[in-house]
């Protein structure tokens, strides 16, 4: 007979099982207001694609629509997580817990060289990023800024980056996970454009920041060089963003 336990603990052997072998696969994370979501149709079209792309199947909308409503409950705001995992097949997993606001800045970046496996998949587990982003908040900084072995700059941690020179906004040129803020965020009537990237050339931007299904905050410094905080620009970006209405999930 199979047993499992957690801290001396007997627990049932298929949750523990389930716990520990549905490893393999892929999720995305929203901030629900009001039981609204903004992007919602990106965070459904990400799932799809990397369902077919890991496991060659299609995945069902409504069923990934009523997860949200049942780990949603009552509440009408919460930080949901839509997971999908192989155990035995593909299964749709959600979790909620507390709405999360913006990251607190101007925050402090710490460059780390480290590129994911296939970055564009938003992938479950994340024990390297975790372990980046805990390391980089134990010597104070507030997210990791990762690059690859030639120092071009691809994304956070756990975000994406971004910034404003000369009246454009530009986003890194290099493999990254487009995040569904980002892909809002490039709906913005202004310039932009993608070009690669290097921490020396942030100083010369008029504004830096990170972007997650949080919101948006403004970069102080990188490395220990301060970067420019041009708060107009930093107000109408905000102002876009907040504008964007989000969609119902019921």
């Amino acid at each position: 007979m199979r047993r499992a336990v957690i801290e001396g603990r007997p627990v049932d052997d298929a949750q523990a099982r389930w716990a520990m072998e549905a490893r393999y696969g892929h999720f995305t994370a929203m901030q629900v207001r009001d039981r609204r979501v903004r992007g919602l149709e990106l965070h459904l079209e990400r799932l799809r694609g990397a369902t077919r792309e890991l496991f060659g199947a299609e995945l069902d909308r409504t069923t990934v629509l009523e997860s949200i409503r049942a780990v949603l409950g009552e509440e009408r705001d919460a930080s949901v997580r839509v997971y999908v995992l192989e155990h035995d097949r593909p299964r749709v997993v959600a979790t909620a817990g507390p709405p999360h606001e913006p990251l607190a800045g101007p925050l402090r970046l710490r460059s780390v060289v480290y590129q994911r496996y296939l970055p564009h998949i938003k992938q479950a587990g994340g024990f390297q990023q975790a372990h980046i982003l805990r390391t980089a908040a134990r010597d104070g900084f507030g997210e990791a800024l990762l690059t690859t072995d030639d120092g071009l700059i691809s994304e956070g941690a756990i975000t994406n980056v971004g910034g404003f020179a000369d009246g454009r906004l530009v986003w890194p040129d290099a493999p990254m996970l487009t995040g569904v803020t980002m892909a809002l965020l490039r709906r913005m009537d202004v310039p932009q454009e993608r070009r690669p990237l290097k921490v020396a050339d942030l100083s010369g931007f008029d504004l830096v920041f990170l972007c997650n299904s949080w919101g948006v905050t403004p970069v102080g410094e990188v490395d220990g060089v301060p970067l420019r905080q041009d708060a107009a620009l930093m107000a109408r970006l905000r102002a876009f963003y907040d504008g964007i209405p989000g969609d119902p999930v019921d």
